[in-house]
C-alpha cells in the first residue's frame, strides 16, 4: 500500500511540477500558483508518509525492546522467587553424625593430581619428535612471513608479490565509489540540462517589430450560472480585456474590444504584437481571473489598415 501511495504521489508531483513550468511559460500566473500549491501539498503528503513509516518502525523497535526487557525482568524475578530446593540436605541435618564428604573429596583430588603428573612424565619420556614435526608442517601454512627473509635476495619476489596483492574488500569499495561517481555526474548533467532548457524557454528576448499596423483577436466568453445575462458577459469581457492590456512588453496605444454576439468578442490592439507579446497577452486572457468566467482566445492574427 505504501508503494502505491509513493507511486501516485510521485506521479502527481511530477505532473504538478511540469504544469507549473508550462503555465509560467504561457504567462498564466493563477494556474501556475494553483499547480505550485498542489505540488507543495503532494510533497508534504509524501514527507508525511515517510515520517509516519519511520515513526512506526521506531515504535515497533521500542515495543520489541520493552517486551525483551519484560521477559528478562520476569526471568530474574522467577529466579529470585524460586525455592532453593534440597541440593545439600546433609548440611541441614543435625551435627551428631560424622560427615566425610569434604575430606574424601580433597583426598581424591590429591590422588588424581599425582596420577596426572605420572602420566605427563611418561608421555614426555616416550614422545617422538616426528609428531611435533607433523604438527609444525600442518601449521606452516598459517605462519606469518619470516622477517629475516628481507635480507635474502631469493625472498624478494615473494614479498613483492604479497605487497602487490589488493586488500580484502578493496575492489568492491572502488567499484561502488566509481558507480556512485558516475551516477552523480549523470544526475548533475541532467539537472544542468533541465535548468538551461527551462531558462531558454522562459527567457524574454527582444524581437523585431511586425510590419503590420495592428493585431486582431477573436475571444469567446463562457460564464457559469443561471443569471448570466449578455450585459454580465460584456462586463466580464471588458474587465479581463482592460486587466490584460498591461501584460505586454510594449505599451498598447489603442486597444478596443467589440461585441459580436453569442459570447464572441473582437479585439484590436496597436501596435502589432510580436510572437512573445502574443503569448503573454493570450496567457493573461485565458488565465483564471474572474469568478465563474472563462475566456478563450479563438484566433489571433495581424491586421493592416486596408483590412475590413
Amino acid at each position: 500500500m505504501r508503494r502505491v501511495a509513493y507511486f501516485f504521489g510521485s506521479a502527481a508531483a511530477a505532473g504538478a511540477g511540469t504544469y507549473v513550468v508550462i503555465y509560467l511559460y504561457r504567462w498564466q500566473w493563477q494556474r501556475a500558483i494553483l499547480c505550485g500549491v498542489l505540488l507543495l501539498v503532494v510533497e508534504v503528503m509524501l514527507l508525511g508518509i515517510v515520517l509516519l513509516g519511520r515513526l512506526a518502525r521506531i515504535e515497533e523497535r521500542m515495543r520489541d525492546a520493552d517486551r525483551r526487557q519484560e521477559d528478562v525482568l520476569a526471568r530474574l524475578r522467577e529466579k529470585e522467587t524460586r525455592p532453593a530446593g534440597d541440593r545439600f540436605r546433609w548440611l541441614d541435618e543435625p551435627t551428631s553424625r560424622t560427615y566425610v564428604f569434604v575430606p574424601v573429596l580433597m583426598a581424591t583430588g590429591v590422588l588424581l593430581s599425582g596420577l596426572a603428573w605420572i602420566v605427563q612424565r611418561i608421555a614426555s619420556a616416550t614422545a617422538r619428535p616426528t609428531a611435533e614435526r607433523r604438527l609444525a608442517g600442518r601449521l606452516a601454512v598459517l605462519a606469518a612471513p619470516d622477517p629475516a627473509r628481507d635480507a635474502d635476495p631469493h625472498g624478494e619476489d615473494d614479498l613483492d608479490e604479497l605487497d602487490d596483492l589488493p586488500p580484502i574488500g578493496g575492489r568492491g569499495r572502488h567499484g561502488r565509489t566509481a558507480r556512485v561517481l558516475a551516477v552523480s555526474v549523470v544526475g548533475a548533467a541532467l539537472v544542468g540540462g533541465l535548468v538551461v532548457g527551462l531558462a531558454d524557454l522562459t527567457q524574454t528576448r527582444e524581437e523585431e517589430a511586425k510590419n503590420s499596423e495592428a493585431t486582431s483577436l477573436l475571444l469567446k466568453v463562457d460564464m457559469r450560472g443561471t443569471n448570466m445575462t449578455a450585459e454580465r458577459e460584456s462586463l466580464a469581457a471588458h474587465q479581463l480585456w482592460e486587466r490584460c492590456r498591461d501584460s505586454t512588453s510594449v505599451p498598447l496605444n489603442r486597444a478596443t474590444l467589440g461585441k459580436l454576439g453569442d459570447g464572441l468578442f473582437a479585439g484590436v490592439v496597436q501596435p502589432a504584437l510580436t510572437d512573445h507579446d502574443r503569448m503573454r497577452l493570450r496567457g493573461c486572457l485565458e488565465d483564471t481571473g474572474l469568478d465563474r468566467t472563462h475566456l478563450t482566445v479563438v484566433g489571433i492574427g495581424d491586421a493592416d489598415a486596408d483590412d475590413d
